[in-house]
C-alpha cells in the first residue's frame, strides 16, 4: 500500500534535502507536489485542502524558515500531519465488558467480511488470549455460513451453526445466549452483505444491533475502492453507531487512498488492515507507523512486534550460541532460517517495513520469488541428516537423489548450495566477533538511513 505516494513523496522531499533555506516559493512548489501526490493516491479532496492547509501553517513559522536543516524539519510537519489526518495512534478494541464481549461487523458483499472475522478471531485468541465463538446471521446465503464453519476451523475459534431459515435476530439471541454457557470471551456476528447500500439491508441491521447491543461495530471495507470506501463507510455509519473501520485487501492497494480519508470523513478510527489472504494477515491500525512507512523511514516497531510473535526464542538462542561457539551453522539451521522469515509474512512483508527501502527499485519485492522458500524447504527435506550436517559430501549422485526426491532440478540443488555457503561465511565472521565489522562491510549496499 502507499507505493505510489511514497515515491512522490520521496522523491519531492529529497528534492528539498538540498536546500539551504526554505522560502515561501520553494515551500510553494514542494506543497503542489505534495497536493497532486494526495490526489493521485486518490484522497479525497477536502482531506488533501485541509492537509496541505496544515502543513503550509506550519511550514510558513520562523522555526522551520530559520532551520539549519529546513528539509528534516518539513518532513517532520508532514509526518506529523499524517498522523494526525489518520488518527494519532492505535484503537484498540473495547472488550472491557462482562463476557462475552459482543463484535458485529458490517459491510458490502465482496469486501472480504467473513475471511476478516476469522482473521479477528484469530487475532484476539493469539494475541490477546481470548476464547472466541463466531456465527453467521447471514441468512441470504448458504455458501457464507458454510464458509464461516470453515474458517473457524481453520483458526480454531468455535462455531455456533446457524440456519438460512431463522431470522437474524433470533440466531443473534441463540449465539449470545451458548457464548455465555460456554463461558466465551467474545462472540463475533458475521452480517450479511449487499452489492449497494439500500434501505432494506439498513433496516435489518439496526434491528440486529438493537438486540446484540454490541461493544464493537466494526465496518469492514475494501479499501481498493478509494474514495468511495470512505463514502460508504460515512453512509453506514449514518445508519449505526460505528465504533470503527477495518480496511482490507490492503496489500494490493497501491495508492491508499481511503487509508488517509476515512478517518477524516467519518470521524470513525481504523482499527485493523488486512494485509493479505491468509488468516494471520490481520494488523492493528498505528497511524504514526504507518505514516512513517509512506515518508520511507520504515516500521522497525511493527517488525520488533512481529519477530516477538513469530520467533522462536529458544531456537534463535540455541543457534546463537552454537554460532559464538564455532560449531557451525548447517542446512538444517538454513532451513530453520527461511522458516522463520516465512512466519512473519516473506521479504516482501519485511522490505516494507524497513527504513530507506521505499527507495529502492518498485519492482523489487517482485523479484523476490516467495515460492523459493518451498523449494528450498523441500530440497533440504530430500537430505539425510548426515548431508545436512555435513553438506560438503553432497556431490554428483548424491545432489541428483536429492533432485528427484525433491521435484527440483540438480541446478536448484547447486543454487541452494551455493546461497547456504554465503550464509555459512557470513555466520562464521559472526561467530568471531566480526558482526560490526560484516555490517560496515554491507553497509554501502543498502539505502542511506538504513544501517
Amino acid at each position: 500500500m502507499f507505493d505510489g505516494l511514497s515515491e512522490r513523496l520521496g522523491k519531492t522531499i529529497r528534492d528539498l534535502r538540498g536546500v539551504g533555506r526554505l522560502s515561501e516559493d520553494n515551500i510553494k512548489d514542494t506543497l503542489r507536489e505534495v497536493r497532486m501526490a494526495l490526489l493521485e493516491a486518490d484522497v479525497a479532496l477536502p482531506v488533501v485542502k485541509a492537509f496541505i492547509d496544515q502543513v503550509r501553517e506550519k511550514a510558513m513559522g520562523q522555526d522551520v524558515l530559520k532551520s539549519l536543516t529546513p528539509g528534516q524539519v518539513f518532513i517532520k510537519i508532514v509526518n506529523e500531519e499524517l498522523t494526525t489526518l489518520m488518527g494519532e495512534a492505535n484503537a484498540g478494541l473495547n472488550l472491557n465488558v462482562a463476557p462475552p464481549a459482543v463484535i458485529l461487523m458490517a459491510g458490502l458483499q465482496g469486501a472480504g467480511k467473513t475471511t476478516t472475522v476469522g482473521k479477528l478471531a484469530r487475532w484476539l485468541k493469539e494475541s490477546q488470549k481470548k476464547s472466541v465463538m463466531v456465527v453467521s446471521a447471514d441468512i441470504y446465503r448458504p455458501a457464507a455460513i458454510e464458509q464461516l464453519k470453515t474458517v473457524a476451523g481453520e483458526v480454531g475459534a468455535e462455531f455456533f451453526p446457524s440456519s438460512t431459515k431463522d431470522k437474524p435476530a433470533k440466531i443473534a439471541k441463540a449465539a449470545i445466549k451458548e457464548a455465555g454457557l460456554r463461558h466465551k470471551d467474545v462472540l463475533i456476528v458475521d452480517t450479511a452483505g449487499r452489492l449497494h447500500i439500500d434501505g432494506e439491508m439498513m433496516d435489518e441491521i439496526k434491528a440486529l444491533h438493537k438486540v446484540l447491543n454490541p461493544v464493537e461495530t466494526l465496518f469492514v471495507v475494501d479499501s481498493m475502492t478509494g474514495q468511495d470506501a470512505a463514502n460508504t463507510a460515512r453512509a453506514f455509519d449514518e445508519a449505526l453507531p460505528l465504533t470503527g473501520v477495518i480496511l482490507t485487501k490492503t496489500d494490493g492497494d497501491a495508492r491508499g487512498g481511503a487509508a488517509l480519508s476515512i478517518r477524516q470523513i467519518t470521524g470513525k478510527p481504523i482499527k485493523f488492515l488486512g494485509i493479505g489472504e491468509k488468516s494471520t494477515a490481520l494488523e492493528p491500525f498505528h497511524p504514526d507507523r504507518l505514516a512513517s512507512r509512506i515518508l520511507g523511514m520504515g516500521d522497525v516497531v511493527s517488525l520488533v512486534e512481529q519477530a516477538q510473535q513469530n520467533i522462536d526464542v529458544e531456537k534463535a538462542e540455541k543457534l546463537a550460541n552454537k554460532v559464538k561457539k564455532g560449531k557451525g551453522f548447517d542446512l538444517e539451521d538454513f532451513k530453520e532460517q527461511f522458516q522463520q522469515m516465512k512466519k512473519m509474512g516473506g521479504i516482501s512483508s519485511l522490505l516494507d517495513k524497513l527504513p530507506g527501502m521505499p527507495g529502492l527499485p518498485a519492482n523489487l519485492p517482485g523479484m523476490v520469488d516467495e515460492k523459493q522458500f518451498g523449494r528450498m524447504e523441500a530440497i533440504i527435506n530430500s537430505m539425510t541428516p548426515k548431508e545436512r550436517r555435513k553438506p560438503d559430501i553432497i556431490k554428483g549422485s548424491r545432489k541428483r537423489r536429492i533432485a528427484t526426491g525433491s521435484g527440483t532440478q540438480v541446478q536448484d540443488v547447486n543454487r541452494l548450495l551455493k546461497q547456504f555457503t554465503q550464509m555459512q561465511k557470513m555466520m562464521k565472521k559472526m561467530g568471531k566477533g566480526g558482526m560490526g565489522k560484516m555490517l560496515r562491510g554491507m553497509k554501502g549496499q543498502f539505502p542511506p538511513g538504513m544501517m
